[in-house]
């Protein structure tokens, strides 16, 4: 074989090689093999699936792809000061499949959506009333902080995975509406899953993670 035929072969290889990493890459999450989905309640003794059971095509009805909700407040009067109204698969069957969902997120005046992450989606966020500073942290080892003051109006993204917070900076009740990039993108608030897990991480390894005295983890974990 001369040398022009072994650099083209390599190069055909090669780039089978990359085809096929690249399709078992996208594999995990395929398109919708038909128009849509709707979801319902797990039969009985079904084997399990990455998602919920489609719904007969056929008996399909506008129910099935409606939510009434999203102009009624959340309750904020907790901790934090804020509430998440979540519209995914769970209370909208039709986004089975779509890998989409929707979420009202309402401050209390200096509320906070406190610090915490998707791992099923990457969320795009428009503020409808008020002003928060918002942000995210990016992945180490820099775990850069990247911020704005988010007006009425505006948009900010928070990219898939990364730990993110909205904090309502201003006197009055804010309001935002958020787009998540799965139908059950799922949600771990950082400090809930660190100090309040069940049951509790040892005291020590949060201690020694912190560089906090043992004490003072042992009061966060009661605390959560």
């Amino acid at each position: 074989m001369s040398p022009t035929m072994k650099k083209t072969a390599s190069f055909l290889v090669a780039v089978a090689v990359m085809s096929l990493a690249s399709s078992l890459a996208y594999a995990y999450d395929p398109s919708p093999l038909q128009d849509f989905c709707v979801a319902i309640a797990e039969p009985k003794n079904a084997v399990f699936v990455n998602g919920k059971f489609c719904k007969n095509p056929n008996l399909t009805v506008a129910v099935d792809f409606f939510f009434h909700g999203l102009n009624i407040p959340g309750n904020t009067e907790n901790l934090v000061g804020s509430n998440v109204t979540l519209v995914n698969v769970d209370r909208l069957p039709g986004v089975n499949t779509l890998g989409i969902s929707i979420a009202r997120i309402d401050y209390a005046p200096y509320g906070e959506n406190p610090p915490h992450t998707h791992p099923r989606a990457t969320e795009i966020l428009t503020v409808l009333e008020g002003t928060l500073y918002v942000g995210f942290v990016t992945s180490n080892p820099e775990n850069r902080l990247i911020s704005k003051v988010l007006n009425k109006g505006d948009v900010f993204v928070f990219p898939f995975g990364l730990i993110h917070f909205q904090f309502n900076i201003g006197h009055t009740p804010a309001v935002a509406i958020a787009a998540l990039s799965s139908q059950n993108p799922g949600v771990i608030t950082i400090a809930n899953a660190v100090f309040g897990s069940n049951p509790p991480i040892n005291p020590d390894v949060l201690a020694k993670a912190f560089q906090l005295d043992k004490k003072v983890v042992e009061h966060l974990q009661a605390v959560f």
